[in-house]
């Protein structure tokens, strides 16, 4: 039964509000007198088999007159020939009678409604199909003149009747099957497409959603933007890098054979097996939603779309079944996708065209993803898109890392992410502590580790890791502790000053919580002096920067000397302004926004301090 999900997808969506082509143009007035809709049918020769037709159904008497107002898409002499022969009848009297009253109502709406307010658009006909007592729904296409559920053209608008309103047409509209709306609506031309690829010598879908075997249908027809993020999801660039065997039983999933279920018939929590055998469930507490296998609801944008054979829903999003969900291979850009939580991640991708990025096979990346909560509170009310998209580009590179690291290979430890200092192709740090659990930067922590992409793997996290300051990596790294508090301990205000940039970049050498063991803290006058011994302004001064011999002026005005290389494990010494040597770097180059960090063994002291 697969192919009756494919051809179910294909039905809805209608919204631009176009004009048609003959708006500007002035009403076709009768000639003479007041003439009723059935006046005008028996005036006009071109309209001679749609009276007898009228007559053979008894539907004469409702276009008489009286006070009702109704639109009457009106075949001509010609419409109505090529509708018997393609039909094969011979002539109206072989219609059953039953058939062509239903036929006929398929052309009156209620209500007059001229050129001018005919919008693309689904409206209501009068007549009623084999699947339910609804009335049948009319896909109106006014993108290039008007164009009545795909078949039928309006060649005479707005014949003026005292009870409503003629539009010749064309083509005789007959009972729409799913099929016929699906190929009425350009917004559905991926799903025909879609199966038209799952169809096979043995199964054409297009025959099948068009008949009555198994009917009626009930579909939920994903839109053309649904399976673009369907396939960007599974990073295939068209439906030709899907196959058809996946396909079918997509489509499949996406059909109820056997009922007409009508947008009142949902309930919340309802629950209904499909085609492809595994079970739709209707969630209604925030707006029509339809939940799938993913943590992704779709939701139910245009209802009731009411054919012969079946109804049609439109939704935003191709709904997956489990059994195609264990089996796909989605990149990055599509985990995130297909998980509700991260809408707002997605969004904040597309506007920096990072999506792409993550979209890409070739490509292996790890990425704490923030929740929608968690973005919610970064911006603190403001809109994504106030933020320069630069900014926002940098704070996402600032969640990703090369390579693909499942939490078990994450350790306590430095690595850099992709995002970069200032104009600079240098990375910030990205400082990962996994003793509780996995923390990065002091900040967010990993909720949901390890889920796998094609190109790598995402971990999902509480909150928004920010482009990191100086202070950031101190407040973050417990190595730091110790300098933390002496720099909350000082008469000057530290903390504020290296997490700001008035007289950044600073290049600090930060003593680990060891180097203050070995020494007694000074009062606070003078815990400010050797603190600013430790600061380079002005300078972002990285390892691959520093020279044997060379000094840099500290804050505090004293000189720093550098030697390389250093001795024994060290990476280089210092001679602090006291003219203490041989104190160790033993850690370099952890890149903030506003600077870089160099972890030292011991406290440096100004010259007044020796």
């Amino acid at each position: 039964m697969k192919f009756l999900s494919k051809l179910l997808l294909l039905v809805i969506l209608a919204t631009a509000s176009v004009s048609c082509s003959d708006d500007d143009d002035a009403p076709v007035i009768p000639p003479s007198g007041d003439p009723t809709i059935a006046d005008l049918v028996t005036e006009n020769d071109q309209f001679s088999s749609l009276l007898a037709a009228l007559e053979r159904t008894d539907l004469v008497t409702p276009f008489v007159g009286g006070s009702g107002n109704l639109t009457v898409f009106a075949p001509t002499n010609d419409a109505f020939s090529s509708f018997l022969q393609t039909n094969g009848f011979s002539s109206l009297e072989e219609v059953p009678e039953s058939l062509l009253r239903e036929v006929l109502l398929n052309h009156v709406v209620n209500g007059r409604i001229l050129a001018a307010d005919l919008s693309t658009g689904y409206v209501s006909s009068l007549g009623t199909g084999s699947a339910s007592e609804s009335n049948l729904s009319l896909f109106i296409d006014t993108i290039s003149g008007v164009r009545v559920n795909g078949v039928s053209s309006v060649t005479t608008a707005d014949i003026l009747a005292t009870n409503g309103v003629v539009h010749e047409v064309n083509a005789v509209i007959g009972l729409p099957s799913i099929v016929t709306q699906a190929l009425a609506n350009p917004q559905f031309s991926t799903l025909v497409a879609a199966l038209q690829r799952a169809s096979t010598e043995t199964t054409n879908y297009v025959e099948i959603l068009s008949g009555s075997t198994s009917s009626p249908f009930t579909v939920f027809a994903p839109t053309n933007q649904a399976f673009e993020n369907l396939l960007d999801a599974l990073g295939a660039q068209s439906l030709d890098d899907v196959a058809p065997e996946t396909l079918a039983t997509i489509l499949e999933y996406h059909v109820i054979a056997g009922s007409n279920v009508r947008s009142g018939d949902l309930s919340d929590g309802l629950s209904a097996t499909t085609l492809q055998g595994e079970n739709l469930v209707f969630d209604l507490t925030d707006g029509a939603q339809v939940s799938d296998a993913t943590d992704n609801n779709a939701n139910i944008a245009v209802v009731d779309v009411q054919t012969n054979n079946g109804v049609v829903h439109a939704i935003d999003k191709v709904l997956l079944p489990q059994e195609i969900v264990d089996v796909i291979d989605p990149t990055i850009a599509g985990l995130a996708m297909m998980n509700d939580d991260l809408s707002s991640l997605v969004a904040a991708l597309e506007y920096t065209g990072l999506d792409d990025v993550l979209a890409d096979r070739s490509g292996e990346y790890t990425v704490f993803a923030p929740t929608n909560a968690a973005f919610d509170t970064f911006l603190g009310g403001a809109a994504l898109t106030d933020l320069p998209v630069e900014t926002v580009e940098q704070v996402l590179l600032n969640h990703v890392l090369t390579g693909t690291a499942l939490s078990t290979d994450l350790s306590t430890s430095y690595t850099n992410s992709l995002a970069t200092y200032g104009n600079t192709e240098d990375n910030l740090s990205f400082y990962i502590n996994v003793d509780n659990g996995v923390v990065i930067n002091g900040i967010s922590t990993v909720t949901m580790p390890d889920n796998e992409a094609a190109n790598g793997v995402v971990h999902i996290v509480d909150a928004v890791i920010d482009l990191p300051t100086v202070v950031t990596f101190a407040t973050a790294d417990p190595n730091f502790s110790n300098l933390v508090g002496a720099l909350q301990a000082a008469d000057t205000d530290f903390v504020s000053v290296l997490s700001g940039t008035t007289n950044s970049p600073f290049t600090v050498f930060a003593p680990v919580n060891s180097a203050f063991d070995a020494i007694t803290v000074p009062g606070e006058p003078v815990l400010s002096e050797v603190l600013s011994h430790h600061v380079i302004i002005e300078s972002n001064i990285r390892s691959e920067n520093l020279s044997d011999g060379a000094t840099v002026q500290s804050l505090q005005g004293d000189d720093i000397t550098v030697t390389l290389p250093g001795t024994g494990d060290n990476i280089a010494d210092l001679t602090d302004g006291a003219g203490n040597t041989g104190i160790g770097v033993i850690a370099v180059d952890v890149q903030a926004t506003n600077g870089v960090i160099h972890a030292v063994d011991a406290v440096l002291l100004p010259e007044q301090n020796n």
